[in-house]
């Protein structure tokens, strides 16, 4: 049967376990220059309808080193940012590539391509989801602390996409999430709706960064204006005054814990410049890991052994 990665919730732990696992064997594999060209005469076509450095990068230098292609596509040149409906955009891929990434805005699009595809299809991003960053993150942290079960999670900012899909693989992996946003920026009622069904592990909103990031083992932090919302640009900088991550901040949690950011950071904002170099270290190998997770995901679902 078919498989797809739209969303985290779609996933098991020991699905992510497995992405996880195959990451860090394909991480070592090109540390030490492993051929690992699994997807040979493969071609992963990319839609992106939103800008992108490290999603398209990190997707078409992996199947390059999965011995594959990659077709970038974007969604202003393509037939399907000219109206195209997705459900038909669906089904001519599926005649010519063995897999198809989009970027784009709504995750009931991405739905439907999955529905209409009849091959693998993968969400590098959506306002409701980013999985394969999540992903990476949790790669990084088991990279890190050298285990996820039991660790402590923290996320200061926006209930966005980031949060949504953090907050779903942080708690299927075994960890305890804690979450400030201010008032009126709160995750997806779907995934609030998801904190419900968790019994063995803790989930916490809270308004107060400070409570959040006490005894944290990971914070993450994520710019207070995402793509698409630049016109909201002061107003939200005057409702996530506090939500920084700064030294005070980090005073708070666990001694040795790490930082994560998925890029690009607004330094002075979201997170001061200190923080973000002091941790700099994490922050770039959770980037570098977005090609790994990645690799791992497209070798699962395009090279014939499902997730």
């Amino acid at each position: 049967m078919k498989k797809d990665l739209l969303k985290l919730l779609d996933l098991t732990r020991e699905d992510m376990t497995k992405i996880l696992n195959v990451g860090d064997q394909m991480k070592y594999n090109q540390k030490h220059g492993l051929t690992h060209n699994h997807l040979q005469g493969k071609t992963l076509a990319m839609i992106f309808e939103k800008n992108s450095t490290r999603t398209r990068v990190s997707f078409e230098t992996g199947m390059y080193q999965l011995g594959g292609h990659a077709i970038f596509l974007s969604g202003k040149e393509s037939q399907i940012g000219r109206g195209e409906p997705v459900e038909d955009t669906a089904r001519v891929l599926s005649r010519y590539c063995d897999g198809i990434m989009i970027r784009t805005y709504s995750q009931e699009e991405v739905e439907k391509l999955g529905q209409y595809a009849t091959i693998p299809v993968i969400n590098g991003l959506t306002d409701f989801a980013h999985p394969c960053q999540v992903l990476a993150d949790l790669m990084t942290v088991r990279e890190h602390k050298a285990k996820l079960e039991g660790l402590k999670m923290c996320f200061i900012g926006d209930g966005n996409n980031m949060v949504n899909s953090l907050i779903v693989g942080g708690l299927k992996c075994g960890m305890d999430v804690s979450v400030a946003c201010p008032e009126g920026y709160d995750p997806h009622p779907d995934v609030m709706a998801f904190t419900k069904t968790v019994t063995d592990c803790k989930f916490s909103l809270v308004r107060d960064p400070r409570e959040a990031a006490a005894g944290a083992d990971v914070v993450f932090t994520d710019v207070w204006a995402s793509m698409g919302q630049e016109e909201e640009t002061m107003k939200r900088r005057a409702a996530f005054q506090g939500y920084q991550v700064n030294g005070d901040l980090m005073a708070l949690t666990n001694p040795g814990c790490m930082v994560q950011h998925c890029l690009p950071a607004h330094r002075g904002e979201e997170i001061t410049a200190e923080v973000f170099e002091a941790h700099a270290q994490e922050i770039f190998d959770e980037a570098e890991n977005r090609l790994h997770a990645q690799k791992a995901v497209m070798y699962l679902l395009m090279g014939g052994e499902s997730i």
